[in-house]
């Protein structure tokens, strides 16, 4: 089974947090967060982008498989 292919598992953290009740929450706490959310999400995608450029060496190098 691709590694792409895998089930993710249920309950990860993204999950939780949106199910989460932000009424609690201030302004400012709630700016921390979305804050916080926009660098997880840059790490997200650097790491994604990491990834792909490595699939795609390693697809260069021994041929797509389709």
């Amino acid at each position: 089974m691709d590694e792409d292919d895998r089930p993710r598992p249920r309950g990860d953290a993204a999950s939780k947090l949106a199910t989460e009740d932000l009424g609690p929450y201030s302004q400012d706490e709630l700016q921390e967060r979305i804050q916080l959310l926009e660098r997880e999400i840059a790490r997200v995608e650097k790491h994604r982008l990491k990834a792909a450029a490595s699939r795609d060496a390693a697809d260069a190098l021994f041929g797509r498989k389709d």
